[in-house]
């Protein structure tokens, strides 16, 4: 049985600090592209690389936020470096957004769809 963590209410400033690093850290769409890839499992950055649109440079950099904020873990072999999720948790929380998306996106098409019949 897994257990949460609940935080009384209000945060201290530390803890909204480090709360808001990840938040930001999966605000920016070339992470969640990172994120995305890896959910199937293990990647080199060449792989991420030939499966996202991003530059190795940039996809290296992205990696790096990641890992310093523990949302992905590394793994050299040799001459690469194999990227993996460290906590599965975070596609709850994507999920979680998506859904909350795809919620708005349906209502906004009623509305759209009420406004337009003929």
């Amino acid at each position: 049985m897994s257990t949460r963590t609940v935080f009384r209410s209000p945060m201290p400033r530390p803890l909204i600090d480090l709360v808001a690093a990840r938040f930001r850290a999966l605000g920016e769409p070339a992470r969640l592209q990172i994120l995305d890839v890896l959910r199937d499992g293990e990647l080199t950055v060449t792989d991420i690389v030939e499966r996202t649109s991003l530059s190795q440079a940039n996809a290296s950099r992205h990696l790096r936020q990641l890992h310093d904020l523990a949302f992905v873990s590394r793994r050299k072999d040799g001459l690469h470096v194999h990227y993996s999720i460290k906590d599965r948790k975070v596609y709850q929380m994507c999920d979680l957004v998506c859904g909350q998306v795809d919620l708005e996106l349906t209502a906004r098409q009623r509305i759209v769809a009420a406004h337009f019949k003929p």
